[in-house]
């Protein structure tokens, strides 16, 4: 008797097992939570159905921004090749959305055959009608680049009198729709013509929810002073201030993506530390995208279990005979109070409640008399997948993490500063002299020697109290000099002679100059005396 409560129990702690991340998501989606939208019409108020190209594609990057900022010219600059459909001016050149992806062979797909294509993650792209469809398009090229991620293009964001003619389509909600699917958004601004037109405000805010994904790129920094670039810095920080509300800085890069001679050359060195940091976040997307999809899945389950309560407490207060109309104005009105009422009766976080004006504004042109009653059963099916079988997920996510080998964006401009002298960072730091025939710390030994015999040596070494009391000069922390310490004792005796003295105050001074010291001892800075002892 009472078997099946048994075994909905068991069903409950015994989550489903899954052989893959994508899997796993797909199943979840399809018998999880896909029934709870369809019930409560989730889609038609914030976000088509998923399908399996959703969870299968490759990590997205979103480049957005004004026009004339270098979208085009980031892509062409990351990719180390034209595109098909590339147009680059001053003028506002790209009108479209480009979705730039791997292929056999180049080409472009219009926007109408890409939306039928199951393979393709932009099937629900048709419900923008053709307006942004004959605005839409696949550029297609074999590119080691694409090989883990793609990029997509959007037209520049317009200011002044040109923001103010329709483009036919809803622009902000595309972007939306983006949004919510890509593991990056790139915001790029022109250091050299700041500013934050209505549109592009009103783009941003568009975006919200998604600031974790957010990263900012201050474009073209060449073109102005160290001084004036201060300013710009300044200022931009100020204007997304007030436009992205979060209590965490956004992190912004600053550079000039682009292959062309730097006009102003000083702050070579800043660009070349910001272009290595962005491109660190970058051929980071392929090793976290199953973990960005899982933590999407999340969010879409926590919107969409408010969104039927939503549904279903208005479901309730209407009447079932006379005066709907009336009544449905009346709670279009008071929503805010409804969601209070929710807050308070089921425990839910305020941060999870759709935009407020938005849903009214989309509840005006709604039949009430179609919304559906509260079936707790499907809320339960959601609860028990975010209960249960995520955390299964998310054990799988750090299995393949560990099983696959280090994913990693390859090619294009991530390999052009890797190796070879043009590497970050190459010949300073611990990398100077490494280059030279002489032992580059034999420039200032005879220094160094000076104050070795002052410490009292014996047998041509030093104890290591001794070294103590001078390295304790530097005031670096125990745990560095302790490093250094362990680097400079090259023979492991504890002590240390004239050539290992000699190396640890190298190696403090590397780090006195803010550079990071090796875990390893590079070959060029081991003493010529112990060079045939280490091999």
């Amino acid at each position: 008797m009472f078997s099946w409560l048994r075994s909905d129990d068991r069903r409950r702690k015994d989550p489903e097992v899954f052989q893959t991340v994508s899997e796993g998501l797909k199943k979840l989606y399809r018998t999880k939570l896909l029934p709870l939208e369809e019930h409560y019409r989730f889609h038609e108020f914030h976000s088509p159905a998923l399908e399996d190209a959703d969870f299968d594609n490759k990590p997205m990057v979103l480049l957005v921004g004004q026009y004339s900022t270098g979208k085009t010219t980031f892509i062409r600059y990351l990719l180390e090749q034209d595109f098909p459909g590339m147009r680059i001016g001053p003028e506002p050149t790209t009108d479209s959305f480009i979705a730039v992806m791997q292929g056999e062979m180049e080409g472009i797909i219009p926007g109408n055959a890409l939306v039928v294509d199951p393979k393709k993650p932009f099937r629900k792209l048709n419900a923008f009608g053709n307006a942004f469809l004959n605005r839409f398009v696949c550029a297609q090229l074999p590119n080691p680049v694409l090989e883990s991620i793609s990029v997509i293009d959007t037209p520049g964001i317009l200011s002044g009198e040109k923001q103010r003619i329709s483009r036919g389509y809803d622009f902000a909600a595309v972007l939306e729709w983006f949004a919510e699917r890509v593991d990056r958004i790139i915001l790029l601004f022109d250091a050299h013509k700041l500013d934050i037109s209505d549109e592009f405000s009103e783009v941003i805010k568009a975006l919200k929810n998604h600031e974790d994904k957010m990263r900012v790129v201050l474009n073209k920094a060449d073109q102005i002073e160290t001084q004036q670039l201060m300013r710009v810095y300044g200022a931009l920080m100020w204007s997304l201030g007030k436009i992205v509300n979060t209590p965490e800085v956004i992190r912004v890069y600053i550079g000039s993506f682009w292959s062309r001679p730097l006009l102003i050359p000083d702050n070579r060195k800043l660009f070349e530390a910001e272009e290595q940091d962005l491109f660190r976040d970058i051929q980071s997307l392929p090793r976290n995208a199953a973990l960005r999809k899982l933590n999407d899945l999340i969010k879409r389950a926590r919107l969409a279990k408010v969104h039927a309560y939503i549904i279903s407490s208005l479901k309730k207060e209407m009447p079932s005979m006379f005066g709907k109309d009336n009544k449905k104005k009346e709670l279009v009105n008071s929503l805010a109070e409804t969601y209070g009422q929710i807050e308070r009766e089921h425990q839910i976080s305020p941060g999870d409640f759709p935009n407020l004006k938005r849903m009214q504004d989309q509840l005006q042109a709604q039949d009430f008399s179609k919304f559906q009653p509260l079936k707790s059963k499907l809320l339960e099916v959601v609860d028990d997948m975010l209960a249960h079988d995520i955390a299964q997920l998310m054990v799988l996510v750090r299995q393949e993490e560990t099983q696959r080998p280090a994913q990693t964006v390859k090619g294009g401009a991530f390999e052009g500063t890797l190796h070879g002298p043009f590497g970050h960072g190459y010949g300073e730091g611990a990398g100077e002299g490494i280059d030279d025939a002489q032992w580059v710390v034999a420039r200032d030994k005879p220094m160094y020697d000076e104050i070795f015999f002052t410490l009292s040596p014996v047998d041509g070494k030093i104890t290591g109290a001794n070294a103590k009391k001078e390295m304790v000069r530097s005031k670096l922390p125990n745990s560095v000099l302790g490093k250094i310490w362990k680097l400079a004792d090259i023979d492991k005796d504890g002590m240390l002679d004239d050539e290992e003295f000699a190396l640890a105050n190298h190696l403090i001074k590397v780090k006195l100059e803010g550079h990071e010291l090796p875990n390893e001892l590079p070959a060029h800075l081991i003493p010529p005396s112990k060079r045939k002892a280490t091999e």
